[in-house]
């Protein structure tokens, strides 16, 4: 087991950007400061070379806080324009007029493009079927408005500050028709999601031989994924190719949609996007202001920027979605769960088919042999709604993991005994075994650390003062996704490394884990590998979402490490100059930069040296986890996909949590605070346990804000986002965020992946806001199902 306690700080992320390298040397303690610090016993060989496993610093940490990363829209590009988009300012209804005259004759406008121009915008093909994040809206192809702050329109002038004037100067007028602002609202029309539906025995007739049954409505409002760095790009059109600066998540799929939406050549369209301010979610996929900024970049010959606001940001592309659930649970007097019915809806636009899937861990965290569950979504007038971390899980373990503490006290027994007392040794849903699960061992160990033992089963029962105390718990888990990448390693003249893939790096430590893989091969200290990432000339990587890209691309990276290290034992032993020529290779050993006999050190020969006496200026070498017969085109499609991603065929493969919250919350004011919290995880092997506590740290803060902060407020009457700013939406700050325990007690899961790490970025929000609601029901005796919980609802 490692445990840290931390006082979490928050820093401010400069929002800045580039496209050159990262040096893989990082600045911060060594590694033997860094395992004192963490608990981790380090493994010599790993902490000599700061290789896989290692708590290293973060690779591209000095070049961020130093400001010379340089983000999508901060690239200096000449003769640029820059664009300011034009959004609705009703729900539904079309545009029968827009006034454009005044705006084309203020000072340094160049254009203004409306649905009246004929700027063509192709209609993108759905990235995956059934819930798809993607919006296939193409701006201003027709006057229908579908959702208040629509992007129709976009002024392009030859400063920022004479767009934006210039865009207040565009009046429009529409025939407004009635909304559906909620998905509440009587005419909406839910429709059936019949793939998510499960069906496992018969949970009808289990729930009416219950002995004890409860029930509850479980709600969450929209959410927003509000990444420090703004979404904002810079398009350039030159010699008919299109290169665009956009901080993404996933270069190879923003390629594919751009190449639509501009009707040419995936091959023509170049993607660079080396650092990303933040996505949780929210940058997978371009959205219609790039579109826009392509577009217009192509009709001018003349390179645009476009950022949108940070109200415009609410609107341009969509958070997570409203849900609502309906759980019934069914359970004999000893605690043992016979049935669960289960009903969800989730918010989607007209025109999108977006689920927020509330039935993701219903039926997979506990061993229940009847279970009945169906998903809906209800189009709305709302721009489709998108991922934010832990789609899915996120909102479904909400409602289970309330629901397992309304019946722990229906039966009173307490709530982690209840847990373990419908312990899955199997994947219920699935009819599967697990990978490796170690949910038991998280229960236990959080358990410790918290100090549950003392916890008293009574609400209102444990207080300081005028505050009541309450702790809740409760579980997690997230899914092992897998998709087949690729790297380039490249030797240079000086013995050291350079690393290429095109996986992005959103902040969560990629630069810093693929040179700690290659270091573990090559036996070479990681700082001695440069790594660049996040451009489609790089090789081949898919999304850095669904907590996957670490595992597929440290496989990648693997194997081209592997194939570098047979190349160069090859090349010492058959190089007629090289001192180890016709050794056996069996006899070598590369270690240092070097090759050398391992029975006679002193018979060596230095990587660079190699190189020289081969006559050779570099050796490359390309590998990765793709079929071997696979075509290029085929790779192309894979990594632009996402029905590509696939899962263990044997096993089912899953990450694992438990959290333990403590919360005092003021009896008269009804206030809440979160006094304490403690998380235990199985993410199976760690790569780089700094950079593991920091991404668990990070969801369960963002747990935090979800279960006590945010929620975006529309207006009933015309669906505006009233909050739509960080002064109204309110998101955690520093005084906000408690201690915070992290526990690791995963294993290797070898099953699960080729590495035997599984997901840890996501895993840290899954039912945190379930663990709170629970502890304030634990303070104050009342339930409270839906977030946020806020002082109107206790009161």
């Amino acid at each position: 087991m490692k445990q840290e306690t931390d006082k979490v700080r928050r820093g401010l992320l400069k929002a800045t950007a580039i496209a050159s390298v990262v040096n893989g040397s990082g600045i911060g303690f060594g590694s033997a400061q860094a395992a004192q610090q963490t608990g981790t016993a380090t493994p010599p060989e790993t902490g000599k070379y700061e290789a896989l496993g290692a708590a290293r610093p973060r690779g591209d940490g000095a070049v961020k806080v130093s400001g010379a990363a340089t983000y999508a829209v901060e690239h200096q590009v000449a003769n640029v324009l820059y664009g300011v988009v034009i959004q609705s300012t009703i729900s539904s209804g079309r545009i029968i007029g827009m006034q454009t005259d005044a705006a084309l004759g203020a000072q340094g406008v160049v254009a203004v493009y409306t649905h009246l121009n004929t700027l063509k915008i192709h209609r993108p093909t759905p990235i995956s079927q059934g819930g798809a994040a993607q919006s296939t809206y193409t701006p201003l192809q027709d006057d229908r408005i579908i959702h208040n702050g629509q992007n129709i329109g976009i002024v392009i002038a030859e400063t920022f500050e004479q767009a934006t004037y210039a865009a207040s100067l565009v009046k429009v007028e529409y025939q407004e028709t009635q909304a559906l602002i909620a998905a509440t609202d009587p005419n909406a029309k839910p429709k059936n999601m019949d793939a998510l539906s499960i069906n496992i025995g018969n949970a009808q007739q289990a729930m009416a031989s219950a002995d004890v049954r409860i029930s509850g409505h479980y709600i969450t409002p929209r959410e927003y994924n509000m990444p420090m760095e703004p979404h904002a790009c810079i398009a350039q059109w030159q010699d008919n190719k299109l290169t665009v600066w956009e901080p993404s998540q996933w270069v190879a799929g923003a390629q594919v949609e751009i190449a639509e939406w501009m009707g040419i050549d995936r091959s023509d369209v170049h993607i660079i996007s080396p650092y990303v301010g933040g996505g949780f979610g929210s940058k997978p996929v371009p959205y219609s202001h790039v579109a826009l900024a392509c577009a217009a970049a192509r009709e001018l010959k003349r390179p645009v920027k476009v950022s949108l606001t940070r109200p415009q940001t609410f609107t341009g592309f969509g958070g997570r979605a409203a849900t609502s659930q309906h759980l019934e649970m069914g359970a004999t007097r000893d605690g043992k769960i016979t049935a669960i019915i289960h009903d969800s809806f989730s918010e989607t636009s007209l025109d999108d088919v977006y689920a927020e899937n509330c039935n993701r861990v219903t039926a997979r965290l506990y061993g229940i042999p009847n279970v009945q569950s169906r998903h809906r979504v209800v189009p709305i007038n709302t721009v489709t709604p998108g991922w934010m971390r832990a789609p899915g899980e996120n909102p479904s373990a909400f409602g289970l993991e309330v629901a397992m503490d309304e019946m722990a006290y229906a039966l009173n027994i307490d709530p982690l005994e209840l847990r373990l007392r419908n312990w899955a040794d199997h994947d219920y849903q699935l009819n599967k075994p697990w990978s490796l699960r170690r949910l038991r061992e998280a229960y236990l160990e959080g358990a410790k650390a918290f100090g549950w033992v003392k916890r008293s089963m009574a609400p209102r029962s444990m207080r300081e003062g005028r505050e009541l105390i309450g702790w809740g718990m409760a579980s997690g888990t997230y899914p092992v996704n897998l998709q087949p990448a690729e790297a380039k390693l490249i030797l240079q003249p000086d013995g050291r490394f350079i690393l290429q893939s095109a996986g992005a790096d959103i902040g969560t430590g990629t630069y810093t884990i693929l040179a700690q893989t290659a270091a573990e091969v090559l036996q070479i200290p990681s700082e001695k590998i440069t790594v660049q990432l996040g451009d489609t000339f790089l090789p081949r990587a898919g999304v850095a979402g669904g907590s996957q890209l670490a595992g597929n691309l440290a496989a990648a990276v693997n194997k081209t490490s592997s194939l570098m290290r047979e190349r160069l034992l090859t090349l010492a032993v058959e190089t007629p100059d090289s001192p180890l020529h016709g050794v056996d290779r069996g006899r070598l050993v590369l270690a240092n930069g070097e090759i050398r006999m391992a029975l006679r050190p002193s018979k060596t020969i230095t990587l660079s040296r190699l190189l020289q006496v081969a006559n050779m200026d570099r050796l490359e070498v390309t590998g990765g986890t793709f079929s071997q017969d696979a075509s290029s085109e085929e790779r192309d499609k894979i990594v632009g996909a996402l029905n590509t991603m696939t899962r263990p065929q044997d096993v089912s493969a899953h990450s694992w949590s438990a959290q333990f919250v403590e919360v005092r919350v003021d009896q008269d004011f009804g206030t809440v605070r979160v006094k304490r919290m403690v998380g235990a995880f199985d993410s199976g092997r760690i790569f780089n346990p700094t950079l593991a506590r920091s991404q668990w740290i990070g969801g369960m803060i963002m747990g935090l804000g979800q279960s006590l902060l945010e929620e975006g407020i529309i207006d009933p009457n015309n669906g505006r986002v009233i909050n739509n700013n960080l002064a109204d939406y309110l998101v955690p700050v520093n005084a906000d965020v408690p201690e915070i325990v992290t526990i690791d007690v995963g294993q290797p899961d070898y099953k699960a992946t080729t590495m035997g790490g599984k997901a840890v970025g996501e895993l840290g929000i899954v039912g945190v806001a379930a663990a709170i609601s629970n502890a304030v029901f634990h303070a104050t005796g009342k339930r409270i199902r839906e977030l946020p919980i806020t002082m109107d609802k206790l009161i």
